[in-house]
């Protein structure tokens, strides 16, 4: 490492911070720690369950001495890092960006009635929330169908919900790369993003898949849960039930499909938002500004 001559070390996830902080040191180089969820989210008596986990709670109030600079991913996580003992005057909130060219819509493709889901089929991914809000959807529109892109320990279970709840027109397309899932993001008229918090606290962040569907023009539908409203705005580029409200979020689903006029609102809005807040040029642009103020900070201390 002190071949490559480093300026700065940015550890993403407070886990890899505290094993870079001892590196960080005897590079004499200042450590920056990005929190993207679940390292502040989740209850500490849940993380120390895990041994390398437990090593990362007993040292956190270290880290954040340590530490030159503390970024959360959203307003939500940096109230948790708070929460957790972060710095309130060095620790400050930067979107991840996503590269806006990459998620373009293409108008020629037409969009069917069709809710897609992307994600881990885990707990606080809240996919079982979906399939039963999508037995009320159905009884209101049948032909409208869900496909299912991410794999996880629960989709033999949540298969077996989907058979349960005589759901038709489901398909559980497994891991699939980015160039499929713009395909859906395309096709598809609604995303469902039905994260909720689970028993260890753990909860989402800023759900960047919510703005890669918004880039592509398609609105969002989900609960209100942990960072998902700095991502989407209720009533502006989609609508947010609140958390685990399965009868909710079909109603705003259905809106969704119902309402051409407020869809091709949210579309329009959502497209415009993602361009102003989450282009990855512009925020990368912004995260550089970040490492050289660090920079300037330690060399005037120095």
């Amino acid at each position: 490492m002190r071949a490559l001559c480093p300026a700065l070390i940015h550890a993403h996830f407070g886990p890899d911070a505290t094993h870079a902080m001892p590196l960080a040191q005897v590079l004499d180089v200042p450590l920056i720690v990005t929190h993207h969820g679940y390292d502040v989210t989740t209850e500490d008596h849940a993380l120390s369950r895990s041994l390398p986990l437990h090593f990362y709670v007993k040292r956190r109030a270290r880290l954040y001495q340590v530490a030159a600079l503390v970024i959360c991913v959203c307003e939500f996580v940096r109230g948790k890092a708070l929460s957790k003992g972060a710095p309130p005057h060095k620790t400050l909130v930067h979107y991840t960006g996503i590269d806006i060219g990459g998620f373009t819509p293409d108008p020629s493709m037409a969009r069917s009635d069709t809710v897609l889901f992307v994600g881990r089929l885990v707990e606080n991914k809240g996919c079982e929330s979906l399939l039963r809000a999508m037995r009320l959807v159905q009884q209101a529109r049948p032909e409208c169908g869900l496909v299912i892109i991410g794999d996880g320990p629960l989709r033999s279970q949540l298969e077996k919900t989907a058979h349960e709840l005589a759901l038709h027109h489901v398909s559980f397309l497994s891991t699939q790369p980015s160039g499929l899932v713009r395909h859906w993001m395309n096709r598809a008229h609604v995303l469902g993003v039905p994260s909720v918090t689970v028993a260890s606290g753990a909860s989402e962040g800023i759900a960047t898949v919510c703005a890669e569907a918004q880039a592509m023009g398609l609105p969002v539908a989900g609960f209100a849960t942990g960072g998902i409203p700095e991502a989407v705005v209720h009533g502006e580029t989609g609508l947010l039930a609140r958390e685990r409200d399965v009868a909710g979020l079909a109603h705003n689903i259905i809106t969704l499909l119902s309402d051409r006029s407020r869809w091709q609102r949210f579309s329009e809005a959502g497209q415009r938002r993602t361009r102003e807040l989450f282009d990855l040029r512009r925020q990368t642009a912004a995260l550089e500004d970040i490492y050289r103020a660090v920079l300037r900070r330690e060399m005037a201390a120095d």
